[in-house]
């Protein structure tokens, strides 16, 4: 196997002799994130909860509408992603993107999953399976889902969310289809959205907020005050997967209850 700049850094990190040139700094660890959207650069949720202990390196898909028809328009490239990825040193995947990735199923995401890791070498997960380990860690079984998606997405995740043994107790969605629409969602229409479907079902045992475009990181303290029950999200959820991926401590206690753990 080739020795890459990125292992050679790492490896005389490690016993404190870089080359001139080469600082302690450019030997941390460096995640890799495929996103849906074009425009998508490292969420500033990403640099409050891991600040400068995390290097990010971004590749972008070309997602107009989050619909199956959209998905499949995108998916296919993902690989290639992954790849450039690889030739930029990092030392882990996030494919970031819940109902890209939960779309066709629990078996074509694990299968996702395991060909970038098979492939690249490296460590995979994505956002799907960050929000299905997520859920196991607070014990939830019985989940309230607040989307932004449509009806024909939202039957989508319930049937993913089957398949991992889960009960949907409820499920809403805002309607969004066109990405941009996405960014128009206000943190306090959120809160109150959240709340009101994590409330509705008295048998709900953890909350379900899906949606990597949904800026949620704030949203998940006051969501769990209001209900009583832990909450799960995309964007900050896959972080923390993507952090443990790397091996570092997730933790980031003061946004709810599995951020703490």
């Amino acid at each position: 196997m080739a020795l890459t700049r990125r292992t050679l850094t790492k490896s005389l990190a490690a016993s404190a002799i870089l080359p001139a040139g080469i600082t302690l700094a450019q030997a941390k660890p460096r995640l890799g994130m495929i996103f849906p959207v074009i425009d998508r650069d490292v969420p500033e949720e990403a640099i409050r909860m891991y600040g400068d202990r995390i290097e990010y390196v971004v590749e972008n898909l070309d997602l107009q509408t989050m619909t199956p028809d959209g998905y499949d328009a995108v998916i296919g490239d993902i690989p290639a992603l992954a790849q450039k990825l690889v030739e930029q040193d990092v030392d882990a995947i996030m494919v970031m993107g819940t109902s890209l990735t939960f779309y066709q199923g629990r078996e074509f995401n694990e299968r996702l999953t395991s060909t970038i890791a098979d492939s690249t070498g490296l460590p995979t997960s994505t956002m799907s399976n960050g929000i299905i380990n997520g859920l196991n860690a607070v014990g939830g079984r019985n989940i309230a889902c607040a989307t932004a998606y449509n009806d024909v997405v939202n039957d989508r995740l319930v049937r993913f969310l089957t398949q991992h043994g889960f009960n949907v107790t409820n499920i809403e969605g805002l309607g969004i289809e066109a990405v941009g629409d996405i960014f128009s969602v206000t943190q306090p229409q959120l809160i109150d959205f959240c709340s009101s479907v994590g409330g509705a079902a008295a048998e709900a045992d953890a909350i379900l907020i899906s949606c990597g475009g949904l800026i949620t990181l704030d949203v998940l303290e006051p969501v769990e005050n209001r209900t009583g029950r832990p909450a799960i999200s995309s964007t900050p959820h896959a972080l923390y997967e993507g952090a443990r991926l790397l091996g570092i401590d997730a933790r980031v206690p003061g946004y709810g209850r599995l951020l703490s753990i």
